[in-house]
């Protein structure tokens, strides 16, 4: 890993352990079993990374990603604070455009959608690229949507319908223009 890449990653991985709960977003009840919460999720056992967002992010870097044959250009949320926000506030979002939500580790998540106003689906992904579980979200619906797996990484929200609309499954591997999901974001140099 570069140092930039090394640096970003500790701290993330020291921000998980200190600050979140059970629901969708990096969570942390156990360290062999660890759910992840979009942090703004409720969650008695959540300690909020900071005040709930007031305001849409700024659009975040982008990576090619290709999902079979189709090509999504995806926003990538790294940091705790850009997990935190996601699509809050938002009222737009391109057809080929999405946002993957990067774990330190594989958990069991939960996803839901405070002060979101654009309808998701959002796709939990296994450590290794492969859509685990699909599922459809309602806009300002704060009902987690907890997954059946332990095993996921990666979270990667579009617009509602966009996975069936482009023929994406379960079991579909998620590849980016820098090789797979765990080389794009965990590679050692």
């Amino acid at each position: 890993m570069t140092t930039w890449k090394f640096g970003r990653a500790l701290a993330f991985v020291a921000l998980l352990g200190v600050g979140c709960g059970s629901s969708d977003r990096p969570g942390a009840t156990s360290k062999s079993q660890a759910p992840a919460t979009k942090t703004n999720a409720p969650a008695a056992n959540t300690i909020p990374l900071s005040e709930s967002p007031t305001k849409a992010q700024p659009k975040l870097k982008t990576l090619k990603f290709w999902l079979g044959a189709e090509e999504l250009v995806t926003e990538l949320a790294l940091t705790p604070q850009e997990v935190e926000t996601g699509m809050m506030f938002r009222t737009q979002m391109a057809e080929n455009e999405g946002m993957i939500f990067v774990f330190a580790g594989p958990r069991q998540v939960a996803f839901w959608m405070r002060n979101t106003l654009v309808p998701l689906s959002c796709a939990y992904i296994d450590p290794e690229g492969t859509i685990l579980e699909l599922h459809d979200m309602k806009p300002k619906d704060e009902t987690p949507i907890p997954s059946a797996s332990a095993r996921v990484q990666y979270v990667l929200e579009v617009n509602q319908g966009w996975f069936q609309r482009h023929n994406i499954a379960v079991g579909t591997q998620i590849r980016t223009e820098r090789g797979t999901l765990a080389e794009t974001f965990f590679r050692r140099q």
